[in-house]
């Protein structure tokens, strides 16, 4: 059983009008085999603590701890978290032209695990990964993210997912502009990805649909950088039915994420 620590992490970003706190003391504990959902209003850190678990430049970290297995994880580059096996399915995947889908995966999963995996075989799993997230095999051959829907992208990241075999994998609101066909196909790949793997999932969400789907051991509130209550899955019913207002006390909820980089997502 793989753990990753969370343990009282404070977070700042430079933004135009200077140095902003976003992270005031999160402590999280993620095992492999377990779903944790994260849910909470705008600008409260969602995608903070996903960039910076994954290792993000932007993100300083003032105060507390990330380790996994017991390593320190803010000691290592983003490539070294990538080996370890953590994963970052991004809200918004950024395109990368020249590059094609089947080169980008054959050269992440060479990455990861140090050794570059056979033709054939990798070949026959890529394919069988495109069928069961009903991706046309001629996406394969396709720029990474060029061009795609915004379905297309959140299929491309749960392919990833699926043939890295990481062994905790953060979701950054991967439920956000899918339709409920596309919805339910990228959670089944999650579920796939749990079941063959003992995945640990870390889900970012600011609504209850995709849970019907991926179902949580636990939930989460993050609201004004802080975990402000934690439960089971009724947890996130009541969010449902009650909203966020009594988190807020009495405070209007910000139009958009405080994140000045949610745009690029990297």
């Amino acid at each position: 059983m793989s753990v990753l620590e969370i343990r009282d992490l404070h977070v700042t970003v430079e933004t135009e009008s200077g140095v902003t706190p976003i992270l005031n003391g999160v402590t999280l504990t993620i095992r492999t085999g377990e779903t944790h959902a994260i849910m909470g209003p705008n600008g409260s850190g969602k995608s903070t603590l996903a960039y910076t678990i994954a290792g993000h430049p932007k993100y300083k970290v003032t105060g507390g701890s990330i380790t996994f297995d017991g390593e320190d994880v803010l000691a290592m580059t983003v490539d070294e978290r990538a080996r370890a096996g953590l994963f970052l399915a991004m809200q918004y995947p950024v395109e990368i032209p020249g590059v094609t889908v089947t080169n980008f995966l054959r050269t992440a999963k060479t990455a990861v695990d140090g050794e570059a995996p056979a033709v054939r075989t990798w070949s026959k799993e890529v394919k069988q990964a495109m069928k069961n997230l009903r991706m046309d095999a001629k996406f394969a051959q396709r720029n990474v993210n060029e061009g795609f829907s915004g379905g297309e992208k959140k299929r491309h990241e749960i392919l990833q997912l699926e043939l890295l075999q990481p062994k905790i994998a953060i979701l950054d609101e991967t439920d956000s502009g899918l339709d409920v066909d596309a919805l339910k196909i990228v959670s089944e790949g999650v579920n796939r990805a749990k079941e063959a793997t003992n995945l640990g999932v870390l889900l970012i969400t600011h609504y209850t649909r995709i849970l019907r789907y991926i179902h949580p051991d636990f939930v989460h509130v993050l609201v004004k950088g802080r975990v402000a209550e934690e439960g089971g899955p009724e947890l996130a019913d009541r969010l449902e039915e009650e909203g966020y207002d009594r988190y807020l006390e009495g405070e209007p909820e910000p139009e958009g994420d405080l994140d000045p980089l949610a745009e690029i997502d990297a």
